[in-house]
């Protein structure tokens, strides 16, 4: 668990300043390039749209892991929104609020106590 630990920081801080370099080098135009690739149904679209795929994905498995209380329907849309800059801390969490339980960690206490 430890070197998932790991991996979860590290790459959430080489991401931090990744993006903190295209900010200053290119602003923040992030939406109208990522949708507009799309709509250009070109392959870096393509890539966008399987991105944004995980992204959904991964904000709606925080959602559902919250039962989608509105605590954890906000988690879910800053999840979309803010992808491996929010996922990595809020893995980082759980594994912590769950003890290093798995079954915690991906289901959520209640489900993984009724199953």
């Amino acid at each position: 668990m430890t070197a998932f630990r790991l991996f979860l920081i590290g790459f959430w801080l080489i991401l931090a300043a990744y993006t903190l370099v295209v900010i200053m080098n290119h602003g923040m135009g992030l939406f109208q390039i990522f949708f507009g690739d799309m709509a250009q149904m070109t392959w870096p679209g393509q890539f966008n749209l399987d991105f944004f795929g995980f992204l959904l994905l991964s904000g709606l498995w925080m959602a559902w892991r919250h039962h989608f209380s509105p605590g954890g329907l906000a988690l879910g849309v800053l999840g979309v929104f803010g992808g491996m800059g929010v996922l990595p801390l809020y893995l980082l969490w759980a594994l912590n609020d769950a003890d290093g339980d798995m079954k915690i960690v991906m289901l959520g206490r209640q489900r993984a106590a009724s199953s």
